[in-house]
């Protein structure tokens, strides 16, 4: 028998990039003597390293407006799309619609603060949401949400944002319930970054910003 093959994923980043980027993380890094810039894009870079890894270079798409992390993704060879400016829900909806009209059917929407994500983990997530018409897996608290899927070739209701995992579920996105700590853990303060570090193995770029 033919073996069916797997169906190519399109991933989808948010990268809001410069110095209005994870305000809290930076504020709460100032008096550490660290470049907080150079901490913050190295989340963000990691986590688009990891899922270039999964779904290949081609088919991660980087929705930013700022022209330093536009720069990145183009040298990487990642598909941009420009923030449209109006929230993080238009402008994963405005990367969605890329994928979408590059003939993407399985489409994931993946926040771009998860610098110990594994490509195991984004692999299993994937793989399990393959079987849902859409889907989302929760941070770590169990309120806010990580990433959010669809197999329909359509793009999906999304809510981000303070308690988005009550949304999602409202929305009728199944819940994925899955071991992926790198994935669930986001990085948006000094404290869930120290938290990472000491429990997890966040990616080279986050650890060398660190010094480490």
């Amino acid at each position: 028998m033919e073996q069916v093959p797997e169906p190519r994923w399109h991933v989808v980043v948010p990268v809001k990039g410069g110095p209005a980027a994870k305000s809290r993380l930076r504020s709460t890094l100032d008096a550490s003597g660290l470049d907080d810039g150079a901490i913050v894009a190295a989340v963000a870079h990691d986590t688009l390293a990891v899922t270039a890894d999964v779904v290949g270079t081609g088919h991660v798409v980087v929705v930013t407006a700022e022209p330093g992390e536009t720069a990145y993704a183009i040298s990487q060879g990642f598909v941009v799309v420009s923030d449209p400016g109006t929230g993080l829900d238009d402008a994963c909806s405005a990367g969605v619609r890329e994928a979408l009209g590059r003939g993407g059917t399985h489409v994931a929407v993946l926040l771009g603060d998860h610098p110990a994500l594994t490509a195991g983990e984004l692999e299993a997530v994937l793989r399990h949401g393959s079987a849902h018409p859409s889907f989302f897996v929760a941070d770590a608290e169990g309120t806010g949400t990580a990433l959010v899927g669809t197999t329909t070739g359509r793009g999906p209701a999304l809510a981000f944002g303070p308690g988005s995992a009550a949304r999602h579920l409202d929305l009728g996105h199944v819940p994925l319930d899955v071991e992926a700590p790198g994935l669930r853990h986001d990085v948006d303060d000094d404290v869930s970054l120290r938290w990472a570090v000491e429990h997890l193995r966040p990616g080279p770029r986050t650890l060398a910003a660190l010094g480490r």
